[in-house]
């Protein structure tokens, strides 16, 4: 059974930096793709980065050069580093895996809140 638990949400100013966490077990081998996504009060659930197996990486226009995704293998967690926060960054973020052509497995989500 896959489980993605996503931590390290919370509230911050303007300019000010996150990092969250997304812990994964048991996802299938056949799983290629990883990503962070982010869903605000009214608004459709958007991609903000993807991770590949080998480790390719890509980002929303909106947080390019101020969000990095990485991953550790080792421990199967998944990171997303938010740097020079906006509030139009706030929302809940989450984590998700892709099998099979498409993101299946989600977490519950962590909230991120930045104020002006």
């Amino acid at each position: 059974q896959v489980h993605l638990v996503e931590s390290g949400g919370g509230s911050v100013q303007t300019g000010g930096s996150l990092r969250l966490a997304c812990a994964a077990s048991g996802l299938p081998y056949s799983t290629s793709c990883m990503g962070w996504f982010r869903q605000a009060p009214g608004e459709e659930r958007t991609g903000v980065a993807l991770i590949d197996e080998d480790g390719t990486t890509s980002y929303a226009d909106s947080v390019k050069g101020r969000f990095t995704i990485s991953k550790d293998n080792a421990k199967n967690i998944l990171y997303l580093q938010m740097d020079s926060l906006k509030p139009e960054d706030s929302g809940m973020y989450y984590c998700a895996s892709e099998d099979g052509g498409s993101f299946t497995y989600w977490g519950h989500g962590t909230q991120v809140t930045v104020s002006a």
